[in-house]
């Protein structure tokens, strides 16, 4: 959602840092050529990435009907939040306690349907694809989503920071604080 702040740039937005610039192969064979070792290592992760992303169609298609069994079992908030071990890969620094804590906040404040619904409404906004122009800062974490740089930068004319990180994943925030902070400040210093 950070990117879309970005497009709309309101009055005294300094800049946004995200740890994820969903930026695709366009077609055009010509990108490729631009890309070394480690932007095909990061393709490849891609692929896994949606392999384990059935959560995406799911919520997307039908988030009411799944956010019923989430929202009248903690066990069934549980087993979906499975996603706290990142996807499933054996990476995930989420401690146990921070996991019951996530899902007790869901489950105690009824809120997986309104968590869900992002999904819904971003597979139906019928957006143009837009440059984003704004100051922009990205942190990649080896265990997450693998921003490909070349495509970042199509899509993002103004990235002005990038960060890669070799521990962490898609939690980052609570596997990782301390960097994550830190590239927040390196980023929002140097505007």
């Amino acid at each position: 959602m950070a990117r879309e702040l970005g497009l709309l740039d309101p009055p005294g937005l300094l800049g946004l840092h995200v740890l994820q610039l969903f930026s695709f192969p366009s077609g055009d064979p010509a990108e490729f050529e631009k890309l070394g070792p480690e932007d095909y290592a990061g393709l490849e992760h891609l692929k896994w990435f949606q392999s384990v992303g059935g959560y995406n169609t799911m919520n997307a298609s039908r988030p009411q009907t799944v956010a019923v069994g989430l929202s009248d079992s903690p066990v069934g908030q549980l087993a979906y939040n499975e996603l706290f071990n990142s996807f499933g890969n054996g990476t995930s620094l989420v401690t146990p306690e921070q996991i019951l804590t996530q899902v007790s906040l869901y489950w105690l404040t009824n809120t997986s349907a309104t968590a869900m619904r992002y999904y819904h409404e971003e597979a139906r906004a019928g957006t143009e694809a837009t440059v984003n122009a704004a100051r922009t800062g990205v942190a990649v974490f080896a265990d997450d989503f693998q921003t490909i740089r070349a495509f970042a930068e199509r899509d993002n004319s103004n990235v002005v920071h990038w960060s890669r990180f070799d521990i962490g994943g898609h939690y980052a925030a609570m596997e990782q604080p301390a960097a994550l902070v830190g590239d927040l400040r390196t980023f929002f210093a140097a505007g």
